[in-house]
């Protein structure tokens, strides 16, 4: 019977210090999280990564305290290598190079993108799903075949997340802007018109923000209204594509990851679409739906039990590695 891994996985591509502790069985000892909220606008790379750098002790710590380990149990470093802000990324990667030298272990890089898709499969059961991955970077539906995460939709310009915090930005909302502008658009009756972009299998967003600010400056209309026809017109744009996918996949789940999987009015969505073609709505568990160091752990596990370590002097970020860029050995 094979032994035990326990991996620490550090998250830091963005706003989230993450730093999970995993075990090869799939149980998460521990997820503990430091958000950089900015004083003004939205994430300064270089403050969020100088964030990161300050609290990196102290959370490892908070997270080696709750998995109820010492740093001599851990068998394997994950950090997320990218995709993600450079200083970012750099922060997290520069601590996960420390720790796995000073303990002797292996080093393993993970795609940002694919831990999210991971963790779903994780904690919410599912085998073989066609994913909606909506997050603050990132807007893609993704599903397995033939050894990749192919990618059949995503947005041409703005991720879905940072659509929305920017307008909750503009409207003088708390950050991070999604939850805020959730809440408001429950109370919203009227459906303004806005922008729908849909190009073939891809989105973009960035229109939609702009009428939606020029909608809330004329001052016409009500803050509720405004939020709830930018969510509705944005959430049908992403179910069109995903329910598309859906039909052409034939995939028997359909799990929406990533931050903004915790909207409950697109969890509606999703679970009409699934339930329109047969297949099973699964949701990622809300603690596991934003940037965590579990998701690291987690595929950093599988990777190193099918053979991939990342040596030192190949250990370096890639701010921009996609998801369909990765060969996928464990499955």
């Amino acid at each position: 019977m094979a032994e035990t891994l326990i991996c620490l996985g550090i998250e830091s591509t963005a706003d989230n210090l993450g730093v999970g502790i995993a075990t090869s069985e799939g149980e998460i000892l521990a997820n503990v999280v430091s958000v950089h909220i900015p004083e003004t606008g939205g994430i300064h790379p270089r403050e969020a990564a100088r964030h990161h750098s300050a609290v990196m002790g102290d959370v490892i710590a908070e997270a080696l305290e709750k998995a109820d380990i010492t740093a001599r149990e851990i068998d394997v470093v994950a950090f997320s290598q990218g995709p993600g802000m450079g200083p970012c990324l750099r922060t997290g990667a520069t601590a996960a190079r420390a720790i796995a030298c000073r303990l002797g272990v292996p080093l393993v890089g993970v795609n940002h993108c694919v831990a999210h898709i991971e963790i779903g499969r994780l904690t919410a059961g599912a085998e073989d799903p066609l994913t909606l991955y909506v997050s603050g970077g990132n807007t893609i539906v993704s599903g397995f075949e033939g050894g990749r995460y192919r990618v059949f939709g995503e947005t041409l310009d703005i991720a879905v997340g940072n659509m929305l915090d920017v307008f909750a930005r503009e409207a003088g909302l708390p950050y991070p802007g999604g939850p805020a502008v959730e809440r408001l658009a429950r109370r919203g009756q009227r459906l303004i018109r806005l922008p729908y972009v849909v190009k073939g299998m891809d989105l973009s967003f960035s229109g939609l923000l702009t009428a939606a600010i020029r909608e809330l400056q004329s001052g016409r209309w009500s803050l509720e209204d405004l939020c709830y026809s930018l969510q509705e017109h944005a959430f049908a744009m992403l179910g069109e594509v995903t329910e598309r996918a859906l039909a052409h996949t034939e995939k028997g789940e359909l799990l929406l990851t990533g931050g903004v999987a915790a909207n409950m009015r697109l969890r509606d969505i999703i679970r009409s679409i699934a339930e329109e073609h047969g297949a099973e709505p699964k949701y990622v568990p809300k603690q596991y739906a934003t940037d965590n160091g579990a998701m690291i752990a987690w595929t950093g596990l599988l990777a190193y039990q099918s053979g991939v370590e990342t040596p030192i002097e190949e250990s370096y970020i890639d701010p921009k590695w996609r998801l369909d860029e990765v060969e996928i050995p464990w499955r």
